[in-house]
Order: structure tokens, then sequence, then C-alpha cells
């Protein structure tokens, strides 16, 4: 249909009518989308600033209505050695002072402003925090104030490091006229290397790694290659939670911190002689106690068997900020591999005693963390790793490695607790939980 000149020009004036009120409609809406952003952005800022989210909120609504705890749900601790090292000798020096910097208080500073990692930390981040505490420029309150994340790092780290620095007493010689060890009060570092001093390992960082024996999973600790035989350490003063024997981790020990936090997991002991002389569930250990030797045992559902091919000790750290947290899918399991590389300076030298093959600490060690802890309950102190009850089994001569200590623990003793660790079990590990906390 042909349309004359005037139809044209109003149908091209109705186009352009047309297409500006689409442009003008496409352009509010661009800006109402912008409100929602900028609005939902505000929101979120303002959840962030008071340490919430949708997600927590949830959670909180159902922690009053379920009526639980709120704690933390996941650490990834990547606090570097040198971090570490550093933080450590503030705290030494300073104690005593009339203004004592406390190392897991440092760190937790400096990760709130590297978001927990210290892949690139320098000595000068540390040295200038500790300088303008030192100064009185701020105090750690002041800082934390306005740190967001402070109580977060604060609590997570605590619960890895708090019981690793401390007051003590240590041997310094024998009293020429009684015999009696000379003892020194000491305030430092008083967790030690889980190898005894004077015997060789090797390690690399080989948390998360795969493993494939039984179904494939990521391994939750920190392998360390050493001989058959090579007594095992008490990182940290604590009582045996758990002993026996898995097809995973072979004989395994676990020992628990007194605090409750921190659950220490050592596995693949030796064959017939895991354990230190007079071990079992409920025992009190010191930090620098020989509790087993290392081996090659697990991998294998027939008890005491030599299935593994590279003698090591598996050690593990297991948070635990929640009793609920001991066993299943919200066990927390961290990084050792640097901590590990920080304890290689402290490290308890042993003597072996030919009478009973076994291996013991050679310096007196007196940590006030173990009597307090038996003082609360004395009958704590019946079940000490110290014993002098020697065990009534005797030791056969030694098949491998430096010499056999303690016998299989016996099952009908009821002495042994199956507990489960992630390596323990037939079930693929659970995905990290965010945390609830800070």
């Amino acid at each position: 249909m042909d349309l004359s000149p005037l139809q044209k020009a109003i149908l091209a004036e109705l186009a352009l009518l047309i297409a500006a009120g689409l442009l003008f409609a496409w352009q509010r809406l661009g800006s109402d989308k912008k409100q929602v952003y900028a609005d939902v952005n505000m929101n979120y800022e303002l959840l962030e600033t008071s340490g919430q989210n949708t997600q927590s909120q949830a959670e909180e609504g159902n922690d009053e209505e379920n009526d639980e705890k709120d704690f933390i749900h996941w650490v990834d601790f990547d606090v570097s050695c040198e971090a570490l090292e550093d933080a450590s000798s503030y705290d030494i020096e300073t104690h005593g002072s009339a203004l004592e910097l406390h190392w897991v208080e440092l760190l937790a500073v400096l990760a709130c402003h590297n978001g927990g990692d210290f892949s690139s930390y320098r000595s000068s981040d540390m040295d200038a925090l500790a300088e303008s505490l030192m100064t009185g420029e701020k105090t750690i309150e002041e800082l934390a104030e306005n740190l967001r994340y402070y109580d977060y790092y604060r609590e997570a780290y605590g619960a890895v490091l708090d019981g690793m620095l401390g007051e003590y007493q240590i041997q310094t010689g024998t009293d020429p006229v009684t015999g009696e060890p000379v003892l020194e009060d000491r305030y430092g570092l008083k967790a030690f290397l889980p190898i005894a001093k004077n015997f060789p390992y090797s390690d690399y960082d080989d948390f998360g790694v795969s493993r494939s024996y039984g179904y494939t999973r990521s391994h939750l600790g920190h392998d360390m290659m050493g001989q058959v035989g090579t007594p095992i350490i008490a990182v940290e003063s604590g009582y045996v939670e758990a002993m026996g024997w898995n097809q995973y981790g072979g004989w395994r020990l676990g020992i628990r911190s007194f605090d409750g936090r921190r659950y220490y997991y050592y596995a693949h002991l030796r064959q017939n002689y895991p354990y230190q002389e007079g071990l079992q569930v409920g025992s009190t250990v010191t930090a620098g106690d020989v509790i087993g030797y290392l081996g090659r045992t697990g991998y294998s559902t027939t008890e005491n068997t030599n299935n593994i091919d590279t003698p090591h000790l598996h050690f593990g750290i297991q948070l635990i900020f929640d009793e609920s947290q001991k066993e299943g899918n919200g066990e927390i399991w961290i990084d050792c591999y640097q901590l590990i590389r920080f304890l290689g300076r402290n490290r308890s030298e042993t003597v072996r005693d030919d009478a009973t093959k076994s291996w013991h600490r050679i310096t007196e060690f007196i940590d006030p963390a173990v009597q307090a802890w038996l003082s609360e309950t004395p009958s704590k102190g019946e079940n000490s790793s110290e014993s002098e009850n020697p065990s009534e089994n005797e030791n056969p001569s030694a098949s491998e490695g430096y010499g056999e200590s303690s016998p299989l623990p016996e099952k009908s003793a009821g002495q042994i607790t199956w507990r489960n660790h992630p390596a323990d079990r037939e079930m693929i590990s659970a995905p990290k939980a965010l945390a609830s906390s800070g």
C-alpha cells in the first residue's frame, strides 16, 4: 500500500516517539536495578559490619530454635614458621615487663590485614606492629576494635597455639650432695617436635594430597619419614584419650590437651610394641615425654600388620570448639607443616634403658599445666605416663629399629578406645564449613 508523504512523516515521528519511550523505560529500569544493587550492598555492608550475614542470621535462628552454641566451624591455619618465630620472640622477650605482648594476639592482628595468608609475611610487619604497641601508640584493644575479624582469628589461632608458650621448670644440673635434679623456672616454648632429638626424619607439606587405600580421600595430617623405633614425643601436655588398632592408621594414639581444644593424633606406630610402657587411656603425659615408637603399621584389616611401605609418623592436629565436632563431618584438621618447622627448635633428648629396651627423656621437665590438671582430680595421677610400675610382659629382643618397649594393649582390659579419625572411616571427607564466629 502506497503512503502519502504526510502519512510517512507521521509514522516516522511515531517511531521516534516509541523509540524514545523505550529508551526512557530502559534507563529507568537500569536506574532501578542499580538502586536495588546499591540497597543490597548497603544492607550487606551493614550485616558484615555487625559480624553477620544472611547465612549466619539463619544459623542464629536455628541456634535459638535448637538451643545450639555458636562456634567456629572451620580454620585454615596458614601462619608461616617465620611469623611464629617472630611473634613468640616478642612474647618471650616482653614476659614479666610492664607491657607484655601475646604472640597469638600479634598474629591475629596481622591476619586481619592479610586475610590469614602469611605466604608474603615479612618480619618488618611484626616489628612495626610490636613497636606501635610498645611505644603506647596503640593498645591491642584499640587495634582489635577496628578489625572486623580479630575475634575470629584470636580464637582460631588460640585454639592451635595457646598451650605452647608458658611457664615451666627444667633441669639444669644435678645437686652434687643430694643427687637431686636442679630445676630452673623459665618462660618460653614448652611444646616439642614429635620426633626425639638426634633422630633423623624428613618431611614436606603433604596436607590435602590424595590417599587411595580403601577409598579416595584427602590426607588430613603431616607425615614425618624416619627409622622404625624412633621415639615419638608428646608435643603438648595432656591426657591419652584414645589408643588402639585401625586398618588405616595401624597402631595409633590420641592425646587431648587439657583445655580440650586440641587433639593430637599419632599413627602408624611400631609393630608389636607401639606405645611407651605403662601408657593407657586416661594416662597423663607431659610435653616432651616418650609416648610411642615410629613404625609402618596399617593399611590392613589384620591387626598388628606392617603394610606401609615407608616407615613414618602420621601426625595430625584436630581443633575442637564444641564436642559435637569431635567426630563426624564437622571435624577440623589443620595443616601442621609450618608448625612442625617451628617446633623443630625444641626437641626432647632421650636415652635408651637397656633393661627395658625403652627410651625416656633425659632432662626433667615440669609443666604447671600437668600439676593443675592432676590437682583437680587426684585420681588422674594414677595413670601417669611416667608410671613406676613396669609392664608384666617381658619385652622380646628387638627385631628391627632401635629396640622394643611397650607390649600390645590387651583389649579385655577395657583401656582401648576405638576413636574414629577421618582416615579411619570409609567415607569421603566432608567439605569445609564456613565459620559462624567472628
